[in-house]
């Protein structure tokens, strides 16, 4: 028995790193539980089922049920089928977990349309398909009278809302998904939907190589982790669970034992006319207005 008992829930990109830990906390809080994987190299090239079944064998080893779907959740008709194979296993749908990910970084200059395409697709129309599959069948649940009681998590990134130099493309794709997020909370609550993000931080496969693991290389096996992409689940599987049905549309940072909620855009200083501004008067105004504004945060959130 746990938190998310008997509920249905499909995560996607749930072979390795973060959605790995997310399959795992929800098999072990009592979640019957989709992991999807196309089992791809970290730039998005490549397959494998080997992730997902790993995955699934370790949850069925714990007593849970849990099936595997290779399907890629970017392409229209895979994100049906994969939707399709919760609802045909299981017999419904409660939670769908967005969080595949690619990553091809690269100074905006050196950029390619192919590198540039590729993170797109895969982050945004990847959170996209699968949720419009989703939707369309907790609203036809609704229309026929039936409750849900059913969530999105969303996976956005430090990148996407803080911005990080190099990702151009996973930056907008992830900035993309967290406005998504808003928005969809905005309109599907009519449905009993939530919709929230989470802004992740920890060391995978995708993290690597951008310095993260030096930290947790000195640490000893009994010390906790704060880079550990087990510590990101816990977060996730409360959202997932009956007892969020009250949180809809945030965006929630965590990393190591923090959790914090991310504060979106606000209209900060401003000047009025009262008539159509001049561009030559603009000189006089706007420094003056950057000036008495907030700075951007830095990566960990932060006021410069």
């Amino acid at each position: 028995m746990g938190i998310c008992d008997g509920r249905v829930v499909i995560i996607t990109g749930g072979g390795r790193g973060i959605g790995r830990e997310h399959a795992l906390e929800f098999a072990s809080q009592g979640a019957k539980v989709v992991v999807n994987d196309l089992g791809a190299e970290v730039d998005g090239t490549g397959s494998s089922a080997g992730p997902a079944g790993q995955v699934v064998d370790e949850v069925r080893g714990m007593g849970g049920e849990a099936v595997a779907n290779g399907d890629d959740v970017s392409d229209w008709d895979g994100a049906g089928r994969l939707v399709r194979t919760a609802i045909d296993t299981f017999g419904g749908l409660d939670v769908l977990v967005n969080n595949a990910g690619i990553l091809r970084d690269r100074m905006l200059v050196n950029m390619t349309i192919e590198e540039w395409d590729a993170v797109i697709r895969v982050h945004l129309r990847g959170t996209f398909a699968p949720t419009r599959h989703a939707v369309e069948y907790w609203r036809n649940r609704s229309k026929a009278g039936e409750s849900n009681d059913a969530r999105v998590i969303n996976t956005t990134s430090p990148s996407g809302i803080y911005g990080n130099v190099g990702q151009t493309n996973y930056g907008a794709a992830k900035a993309g998904i967290a406005a998504m997020t808003v928005i969809a909370a905005m309109e599907l609550g009519r449905y009993g939907v939530t919709v929230n993000a989470i802004a992740p931080a920890a060391l995978t496969r995708m993290t690597e190589n951008l310095g993260m693991g030096a930290a947790s290389a000195d640490l000893k096996p009994e010390q906790f982790d704060p880079l550990d992409p087990g510590n990101i689940a816990p977060l996730v599987v409360w959202l997932g669970s009956p007892e969020s049905a009250a949180i809809t549309g945030r965006v929630f940072n965590v990393q190591g034992d923090h959790i914090s909620v991310a504060e979106g855009w606000v209209a900060g200083p401003g000047a009025s006319k009262g008539d159509r501004w001049d561009p030559a008067e603009l000189g006089a105004v706007v420094p003056g207005l950057v000036d008495s504004a907030a700075p951007n945060a830095n990566m960990g959130g932060k006021r410069k």
